[in-house]
């Protein structure tokens, strides 16, 4: 029988074509929360050192929490520069979401102590006057922008699993991090939304059940 061939995909593809145009400060952003009915959009910005391979690392949802956790103390460890946007649910309510996850990865930019030469964002554009490339999966195929969405899924689990659901312990955030599960959705039926619930988010709970959200 003949061995299949493995093919092993270069998390570092797009920041090799950079390097060789002599950008050295590249930059992945990325976001996480863009689908919760709680809670902030988290955005991050890191910027590697040229030539760093950091074996592993790759698209957060493909880790599992303790890797994710040790990932992400690699990659503060090993980056020249990190930067995290938040974006509450009331901009998210005002501008929409896609807007919002834009806004926070400018936030996620701005906040970097290094200017970035070159922008790999994952699928979006953002409103600043750097260069950028847009690449669809880019957390799954390219390693700052991998380390971006490790970084914005760690800070956002974060604050979900400690101040969120400190302030809001009946919700279960520290579970279900804001999605949509049946536990969220039973409480937000049962006590009602608070004030960091998505209501543009919240459509078909409200239409279910009107008089529960007449706040």
């Amino acid at each position: 029988m003949e061995d299949k061939e493995v093919v092993v995909k270069d998390m570092l593809h797009y920041e090799k074509k950079c390097w060789e145009q002599s950008c050295e400060r590249i930059a992945g952003i990325d976001e996480v929360g863009r689908g919760c009915l709680f809670g902030d959009v988290v955005a991050a910005a890191v910027i590697l050192p040229v030539g760093e391979l950091l074996e592993g690392v790759d698209d957060s949802k493909k880790l599992t929490d303790k890797k994710r956790e040790a990932y992400y103390e690699l990659i503060m460890e090993k980056a020249i520069a990190v930067g995290v946007g938040y974006v509450n649910a009331r901009t998210i309510d005002e501008i929409n979401i896609k807007q919002a996850a834009r806004l926070a990865m400018k936030q996620a930019i701005e906040a970097l102590s290094v200017s970035p030469d070159y922008l790999l964002v994952d699928a979006e554009k953002v409103d600043v006057p750097i260069p950028q490339l847009s690449i669809i999966k880019g957390d799954a195929n390219s390693q700052s922008i991998a380390a971006a969405s490790i970084i914005a899924k760690v800070t956002r689990d974060r604050l979900c699993r400690g101040e969120w659901d400190a302030k809001y312990p009946e919700y279960g955030i520290g579970i279900h991090k804001g999605y949509a599960t049946k536990l969220h959705r039973e409480q937000i039926l049962a006590l009602g939304p608070t004030e960091m619930h998505r209501r543009s988010f919240l459509g078909n709970l409200l239409t279910e059940q009107p008089t529960l959200f007449d706040l």
